[in-house]
């Protein structure tokens, strides 16, 4: 079957299967399997997305590889009870995808512009992460046994270092030996209720940049020699997904409100989605046709993220140490 190019752009692998799925939702996915866990109430959401066959990535866009999405609206609040809940899920997920060995080096790469703060969210993980490869010779026996190697390093961006991600990452790679990298990174979303409340990992790597639209060469097991896992949140969306979003909600209430233009509502709410994102796309241009729209509070938001993804990589890298423990030490 021929799919039809879907010009909505999106990082999130779970938003491309619902696009497909929308448009046959009678049938499933060929070479994806998804499955959905909930927690907390159903304040918590978890779904696995699977891509496991070339059919399977030729259909969603993305690497075979499995993709696993976290999403909480309590992401982005200051409430602390529910980020201990967030925490804990994503480092068992974490565990599960990345599977580290007690004796595995890891290396946390930071990506994106510490001067952005939308796009800051790698430089703030890597500053409250526990390393520890530097101590690990002069560590006591029953210390060295909780926790693994750990480096990190924040590259920063090509337009202030004048080198690609990927040969700086490659670099130390080839230096360090580690066993695993995982890069951290801001992502842009399809749906503005995405926004600060979604964290995505997966095993297939991570392409930097992408969050700020300007995405570079991936950061994977074939450009770098060793298993990457890619951990993101969508901090953007572009101004076109804002328009088509709020014309979405305008629709809907105007459905409710007017029974008497019910038929023309519904004619708007029916549009191909990817050929009105389009028009829309295409009358802001070139006003506001390559704007990245973000919240207001977007700077307090990234550090409650930083924190959350922060705690989960200490926890998950560190197993014989509680967070009590490693916020002793980080501070």
């Amino acid at each position: 079957m021929n799919e039809k190019k879907r010009n909505i752009y999106t990082d999130l692998a779970l938003e491309v299967a619902e696009t497909i799925q929308q448009t046959r939702p009678e049938t499933d996915i060929d070479g994806v399997r998804m499955s959905v866990e909930h927690a907390c109430g159903d304040t918590i959401v978890t779904t696995w997305v699977e891509i496991h066959s070339a059919e399977g990535a030729r259909q969603m866009g993305r690497p075979e590889g499995n993709y696993v999405t976290i999403e909480s609206a309590l992401m982005k609040e200051n409430d602390v009870d529910a980020h201990e809940d967030i925490i804990k899920i994503v480092t068992d997920q974490l565990v599960r995808l990345a599977q580290p060995a007690a004796d595995d080096v890891i290396l946390v790469v930071g990506l994106g512009n510490r001067h952005v703060t939308p796009d800051a969210l790698g430089p703030h993980v890597v500053s409250k992460t526990l390393v520890t490869r530097h101590v690990m010779d002069s560590l006591a026996p029953q210390l060295s046994d909780a926790v693994r190697a750990v480096a990190a390093i924040a590259p920063g961006v090509m337009g202030t270092t004048g080198i690609e991600t990927v040969e700086l990452v490659r670099g130390l790679v080839n230096r360090i030996k580690p066993n695993l990298v995982i890069a951290i990174d801001a992502l842009a979303a399809r749906h503005t209720r995405r926004i600060n409340a979604t964290i995505q990992m997966s095993d297939t790597g991570v392409s930097p940049g992408g969050g700020m639209g300007d995405c570079r060469a991936r950061l994977d097991a074939e450009t770098l020699g060793v298993p990457v896992i890619g951990i993101g949140v969508p901090t953007v969306v572009d101004a076109a997904t804002l328009v088509n979003d709020t014309l979405d909600i305008m629709t809907d209430n105007m459905m409710r409100l007017m029974p008497e233009g019910t038929a023309f509502f519904r004619a708007l709410r029916n549009l191909d989605e990817d050929e009105k994102y389009m028009f829309i796309r295409e009358s802001l241009d070139p006003y506001a046709g390559n704007m990245f729209v973000t919240p207001k509070e977007v700077d307090s938001v990234i550090e409650r993220l930083s924190g959350i993804i922060a705690n989960a990589l200490n926890i998950a890298l560190h197993p014989g140490i509680s967070r009590e423990d490693i916020n002793r030490f980080m501070s």
